[in-house]
C-alpha cells in the first residue's frame, strides 16, 4: 500500500527509515553472498561478477521483460565513441509517430567503476514499457580509467545528439528530453543539471534519481544501519570517490556532491523523481537531497521503499517487491513527464510498502 501526503502539512523528512527487509531480497542476497558493490574484491572482479549475475544474457528467458524494439547505435562524443542502446516501448508508439515522445537518457550506477547497460537493460525495459518513455541507456566511460568530468561531457553529448535531427527522426520531442540514473548515475544526473544551469544550456525536462549518491553518506544513520552485507558496502564508497575524482578538484565542488550544495544554489532545478530504499547506506543522502530540492522550491516527487535495498532496479527477476517498485517508478515518470499539471506542483509520498 502507498500512502499519499497532504501537501498543505507535509514535508520530506530529514532521514529515511527501514522496516523489514523484503523476503525476496533477503533470499537473493543469501543466494549470492559474494555479490557486492564496493566490497573487498578488486573492482575488475566486481565488473565480471555483476555481468554474470545481472547481465540480460544471463537471465532465464521467462524473466526477460519484453520490449517493442531495441536499437544499438553510437554517438561520436568529445572523448571518443559512446555506445547507446535505445529501448522503444510499444506503449509509446503513438507519441513516437507524432514526434511527441519523451526520452530518458539513462546513466547506470556502479560506483562510476562497475556495470554496463547489459546489467540494467531488463529493469529499464520494464520502466520503458510501463511509462511510455523511450530510454537511451549509455555505456559511458568508467572510472578509474576515465575520471570526472569525462562522464558529464558524454552526458551532454548525448543530450545534444537527441536535440538534433537524430532525436526528431526517432519521434522525440526536444522539450521532453530527461536525464536519469541510479546511485552514481543519479549523482551524475543531478550534477549535470547543475552544470547545464550554470552554462546556460537548455534544462532537462526532468531528472529521475534512483537511490542517488548525492554526497558521501558517512555521517548518516543509514551508513551505520546498512553498513555491510546488503549488496552496497558502505565503506567501499571511499573507493568510488577515489576512482572518480581527479587530483586538483576539491571534493566539495558543485558538480561532485550535489547534495552538499546550499538550498539557495539548488533553485531552478528540473522537476524530479527521487527514490530511496530503507536498507541502503545511501538512503539518507537521497532523502536529504529530495528535501533540499523541495525547500529550494523545485518540483519533486519522493518515493521511499522501506523494505528494499540498493540496486532494486536490477533485482526484478528475483523479487516481486523490486518489480512493484519499478512499476511505481514508471507511474511517477509517466505523470511527471507527460502531465503538464505537475510543472508547478510538488507531490510527496510516504514509503511504498510491498508485500
Amino acid at each position: 500500500m502507498t500512502k499519499t501526503l497532504d501537501m498543505s502539512t507535509s514535508k520530506i523528512p530529514k532521514v529515511g527509515n527501514r522496516t523489514t527487509l523484503a523476503p525476496s531480497i533477503s533470499s537473493f542476497l543469501k543466494h549470492n553472498p559474494s555479490l557486492h558493490l564496493g566490497g573487498a574484491d578488486a573492482f575488475t572482479d566486481e565488473r565480471r561478477h555483476h555481468t554474470e549475475v545481472f547481465g540480460i544474457h544471463a537471465l532465464p528467458k521467462e524473466k526477460v521483460h519484453p520490449i517493442h524494439e531495441v536499437e544499438f547505435t553510437a554517438v561520436r562524443g568529445p572523448h571518443g565513441t559512446i555506445p547507446v542502446r535505445v529501448l522503444y516501448p510499444k506503449s509509446g508508439e503513438e507519441r513516437r509517430k507524432k514526434g511527441e515522445a519523451a526520452a530518458l537518457v539513462y546513466f547506470h550506477g556502479g560506483g562510476y567503476t562497475v556495470g554496463t547497460v547489459d546489467e540494467f537493460e531488463n529493469g529499464l525495459r520494464q520502466l520503458a514499457e510501463e511509462s511510455g518513455v523511450q530510454i537511451y541507456a549509455i555505456d559511458y566511460r568508467p572510472a578509474p580509467e576515465f575520471a570526472h568530468p569525462m562522464q558529464l561531457d558524454e552526458y551532454d553529448a548525448i543530450i545534444s545528439w537527441l536535440r538534433s535531427s537524430e532525436g526528431k527522426s526517432r519521434g522525440v520531442s526536444s522539450s521532453l528530453i530527461c536525464g536519469g540514473g541510479d546511485s552514481a548515475g543519479g549523482n551524475m544526473t543531478a550534477a549535470l543539471c547543475l552544470r547545464r544551469q550554470d552554462h546556460k544550456l537548455p534544462p532537462l525536462a526532468a531528472q529521475i534519481l534512483l537511490y542517488p549518491e548525492a554526497r558521501l553518506p558517512f555521517d548518516t544513520p543509514a551508513a551505520s544501519e546498512n553498513n555491510s552485507a546488503l549488496y552496497l558496502e558502505c565503506n567501499g564508497i571511499f573507493s568510488f570517490a577515489y576512482h572518480y575524482l581527479p587530483r586538483g578538484i576539491p571534493p566539495a565542488h558543485r558538480y561532485i556532491p550535489p547534495g552538499m550544495q546550499e538550498i539557495k544554489d539548488l533553485k531552478g532545478q528540473p522537476k524530479a523523481v527521487v527514490c530511496t530504499a530503507g536498507f541502503d547506506p545511501l538512503r539518507d543522502v537521497g532523502v536529504e537531497y529530495a528535501r533540499k530540492l523541495e525547500e529550494a522550491g523545485d518540483v519533486v516527487v519522493w518515493r521511499h521503499f522501506e523494505r528494499l535495498t540498493h540496486g532494486w532496479l536490477q533485482m526484478g527477476p528475483w523479487s516481486e517487491e523490486a518489480e512493484n517498485a519499478i512499476k511505481d517508478l514508471a507511474r511517477e515518470v509517466k505523470k511527471l513527464v507527460y502531465d503538464v499539471t505537475l510543472s508547478t506542483t510538488s507531490r510527496l509520498y510516504r514509503p511504498g510498502l510491498h508485500s
